[in-house]
């Protein structure tokens, strides 16, 4: 392939070759522009946008050369000199973290093979980017962090919003990013940014290494020029690997599952950043070894396929769960295992069980003591299908017909949380759900991350595609869901035009992060957005009761009498507040209002909203309880008869944690 470079002038020839003048904002972004991931033949750009707020501190540098790259869609000037394949389209935010958070959305739908840039100011532009930074780390998806950074040649020392640190000259806000990137560099001088460019981009493809990328610009180097090789400027390919396992490995993993009666597999998020769904549903099918779910695996079988046993861990189903406590081999594939899943080290209770991991990274892969099986999940899985496929292994019949027989049963309960028996009475939180269900196709995409959604989703939503459910559970936060929804719809669309986007959000959630609602009415994108009011943190509050701290500080209300918070809810109104900031809003009161009102917001051409109030549930309208435990300690001495009793029940379950080793 023949190398492209961008226009400006054109400087003598070095010993390297011939050079171009750039400002090294200028050289940044015309190298992005030409990097491109590329995995089983499929080619795509590395970066294909760049989010930006601009201030003092990268608008004359970052915010300049994005001009000069096209990203006003008019074109590149001295910098840019690209055609419409090496442009750098802009994307403009209202909120850094929420720009990260819409970054990562961009790079989950797109398979972690396309990821965005992220531009912000000195000061408090850059340390609002940790949250989503970390977000990003934790969930192993890529995004490259541009922040702008205080003066490398300190002309005036501080300047404004620096930090000042006695000990140290050369630490800024940025050093916050240090522990949250998977990579990073502040680049000093603009010849330092070659490299740095380079491991960047290097980090930001390795399937195994893959997280935040900051890559830190004082604004000082981004205005200065400099002869850049033109060579620097070639398109170049970054080939996302499949890593093969080892023989000895896979040997041990072979005669593992042959040895197993009641194997289990945990799918986490690793089975879909790999693709490989279709792989894993043939090996289940030669297998007959069910599957369960963690929140980023969910999905990667559907939920009528007759593997598929639903969520797992303490937001699991009592099929999954069940099947976790008599496992005697644990074959996780792409998961993390964390507390959610292992039910704080309580899950996995025979004595006798063992773990295998198939994961491309070892340090997930040695976890609870398993068999590693370092590879990537669909290399790993063919090995392992083929290794098995002469030796003739498949579970008892008597154990399919178990755990097929336990699904039938959990459906039922999952029919019972969504029906609908009265159309004129307000919906509960699972009735919300129910109706959604009853409405969406394989097309749809449903984002959630926190509250307690996420815990009613992994039980109850049936997933009817390998990308319909989107819920970030690695880092839980507030706020994600909506500039997460304009990431999936800009990757979405390129892929597969007007698939709908659900965004689904609490009150507590909306009002952490509801700015980038701007964004998509400004980028017309057909967003839906779900908001349900219960006037308080409905999770919290559940989990504040179960641990003795009596629901505390979690409902949003007026203070009574006494200073508590149990007066009249708060005259908020967010259906109105959404549609100030531009959306079209649908306000549902009753179970036949809602359906009414989803049925028509799903066929919206634009950002639309729909506003309902939800009841408290009973034992029989609301979700199943949790299943399985999770470990919140409790107050080990109190004066208050809730938490005494609440301490009582928890030394009882913590008495049933073990360490696998």
């Amino acid at each position: 392939m023949s190398p492209t470079s961008p226009a400006g002038p054109t400087s003598p020839a070095t010993p390297h070759g011939p050079t171009r003048r750039l400002t090294t904002a200028q050289a940044l972004v015309a190298f992005l522009a030409r990097q491109y991931t590329e995995r089983d033949g499929h080619r795509q750009r590395l970066i294909s946008a760049t989010w930006g707020i601009f201030g003092h501190g990268n608008v004359a540098g970052i915010g300049q050369a994005l001009v000069e790259a096209g990203g006003d869609g008019n074109g590149g000037g001295n910098g840019g000199g690209n055609g419409p394949a090496h442009r750098m389209p802009y994307l403009q935010g209202r909120n850094e973290q929420a720009m990260v958070h819409a970054a990562v959305g961009y790079a989950r739908q797109s398979g972690r093979l396309s990821a965005h840039a992220v531009t912000t100011s000195i000061g408090p532009g850059a340390t609002n980017l940790v949250t989503g930074a970390a977000l990003a780390t934790i969930n192993r998806l890529p995004v490259l962090l541009l922040p702008g950074d205080t003066f490398a040649t300190r002309p005036a020392d501080p300047v404004l919003q620096q930090l000042e640190v006695e000990y140290a000259g050369d630490v800024s806000v940025n050093d916050c990013l240090r522990p949250v990137s998977r990579y990073f560099d502040r680049i000093t001088r603009p010849e330092a940014l070659i490299p740095a460019a380079l491991q960047a981009m290097r980090v930001l493809a390795d399937p195994a290494g893959t997280g935040a990328v900051t890559l830190a610009l004082p604004q000082d180097v981004q205005a200065e020029a400099y002869d850049w090789p033109q060579e620097f400027f070639a398109e170049r390919d970054w080939h996302v690997r499949r890593p093969a396992p080892d023989a000895h490995e896979l040997e041990a993993a072979v005669r593992a599952v042959r040895s197993a009666r009641r194997p289990l597999i945990v799918a986490g998020g690793g089975v879909r950043h790999s693709a490989a769904e279709e792989t894993l549903a043939a090996f289940t099918a030669a297998t007959r070894i069910p599957v369960a779910s963690t929140q980023a695996g969910k999905g990667a079988l559907r939920h009528d396929h007759p593997a598929d046993v639903g969520g797992i861990g303490h937001t699991g189903t009592a099929t999954a769960d069940e099947l976790a406590r008599t496992a005697d081999l644990v074959i996780g594939i792409g998961t993390r295992f964390s507390d959610f899943t292992t039910a704080s080290g309580t899950l996995f209770a025979d004595p006798a069980v063992r773990f295998l991991h198939l994961n491309i990274t070892g340090f997930d892969a040695h976890k609870l003591a398993a068999l590693p099986l370092v590879a990537d999940a669909r290399a790993g899985l063919e090995a392992l299908t083929a290794a098995l496929a002469g030796r003739g292994y498949r579970v008892d019949p008597a154990y399919e017909t178990e755990y097929t027989g336990a699904k039938e049963a959990w459906e039922e309960r999952v029919e019972a949380s969504f029906a609908t028996p009265d159309p004129t009475a307000r919906p509960t939180q699972t009735q919300v759900l129910g109706l959604l269900d009853a409405l969406v196709t394989e097309d749809d995409i449903l984002i959630n991350a926190a509250g307690s959604l996420p815990g009613d989703l992994h039980k109850l939503w049936r997933t009817r595609s390998r990308d319909q459910y989107h819920v970030e559970y690695g880092y839980s936060c507030m706020g994600y869901e909506i500039p997460a929804a304009i990431g999936v719809l800009l990757a979405a669309e390129a892929r597969t035009p007007r698939r709908p986007v659900w965004a689904l959000v609490g009150d507590g959630t909306y009002l952490m992060n509801p700015t980038e609602i701007v964004t998509a009415v400004q980028e017309n994108l057909p967003l839906k957005l779900v908001v349900l009011q219960n006037h308080g943190y409905a999770s919290i509050g559940g989990l504040s009761e179960s641990v003795g701290a009596e629901r505390f500080g979690t409902a949003y209300r007026h203070r009574d009498a006494d200073g508590g918070f149990t007066g009249p809810p708060l005259p908020v109104d967010l259906a109105a507040n959404a549609a100030s900031l531009g959306m079209r809003v649908l306000r549902a009161i009753t179970v036949a209002d809602l359906r009414e009102a989803l049925s028509e917001a799903r066929d919206a051409k634009g950002p639309t909203c729909v506003y309902v109030e939800t009841e408290t549930p009973d034992t029989v309208s609301g979700p199943p309880p949790a299943q399985a435990w999770w470990d919140v300690p409790v107050a080990e001495t109190a004066s208050r008869p809730a938490a005494v009793k609440a301490r009582e029940e928890y030394d009882r379950q913590a008495a049933a944690r073990r360490r696998h080793l």
